[in-house]
């Protein structure tokens, strides 16, 4: 989260606090508030899909809070009226069934007749990774290192499908949602990135990387994107901020599985 954001919204909710705001009002502010931090605050920045699928949810949340019962329907109901009869309230109303609805309008008919743009540079799909990164304070290997668990698919292979079932796990919790069930690259986040997730099970993915690359971009995410990369809008996040070693290289192991795919082998350097 960005503190920067966030704590601005937090002290202008506790000021308005001690001022008497009806629960409408309140179910404005609070609406606004959220769509600042989720638009402003998080840090990769949320694809615009996913913010719009949020505050939709938002929106039916307050909803349901302002009818939970007869009285508050009532209340909220009285003041709608009162909003719209008093003549104290011409402008604000003015602005929230005229202005408003032509700023949106004319919002969408501007991104729609927006000529499409080529990049301000090349992508590279696959950017040449560093020879080593630092993860939790430890240094990873990524030219010449390997899956530490990988050995074991041959020496013990109950102990391997252990390390498999848990990577199995961990995709499931938490890479699905964009990655898809079938790791097409088609989950219900997907199209909020640009571009769209690859395609895990197309050959020239991660059958043509080494586990210590994939290594290198679960663990970084999209902050840790190169330049020759951009412009990348990847929300994916920095998964060493939230997994262990083990369980990266556990969920690395079940990608492989899954697609059916191999790792590429190290090349030999003379």
């Amino acid at each position: 989260m960005n503190l920067m954001v966030l704590l601005p919204v937090l002290v202008v909710l506790i000021v308005l606090r001690f001022m008497k705001l009806n629960r409408l009002a309140w179910m404005v502010v609070w609406w606004i508030a959220i769509y600042i931090v989720l638009n402003y605050g998080v840090e990769p920045p949320l694809p615009s899909s996913i913010i719009l699928m949020f505050m939709a949810i938002v929106s039916l949340a307050l909803l349901v809070y302002l009818t939970a019962d007869s009285q508050s329907m009532e209340t909220a109901k009285r003041i709608i009226i009162n909003f719209m009869a008093a003549p104290r309230f011409t402008v604000p109303l003015v602005i929230v069934v005229v202005v408003i609805p032509v700023l949106v309008a004319w919002k969408a008919y501007s991104n729609a007749s927006k000529t499409p743009q080529p990049p301000l540079s090349g992508r590279t799909i696959h950017p040449p990774p560093p020879n080593e990164i630092q993860f939790k304070g430890k240094t990873i290997d990524i030219s010449g290192g390997g899956n530490p668990f990988r050995e074991l698919e041959n020496s013990n292979p109950p102990n391997y499908r252990n390390h498999v079932e848990n990577g199995k796990t961990i995709y499931y919790s938490n890479c699905v949602f964009c990655h898809g069930d079938n790791m097409e690259g088609n989950g219900i986040f997907a199209h909020g990135f640009d571009p769209i997730p690859a395609n895990f099970k197309d050959p020239t993915t991660i059958a043509m990387l080494q586990e210590t690359y994939l290594f290198w971009r679960i663990a970084k995410g999209g902050p840790g994107l190169p330049e020759e990369s951009s412009p990348w809008a990847s929300a994916m996040p920095a998964w060493e901020n939230f997994l262990s070693e083990e369980e990266i290289w556990d969920v690395i192991l079940f990608l492989y599985e899954f697609t059916d795919q191999k790792p590429r082998a190290k090349e030999a350097v003379e």
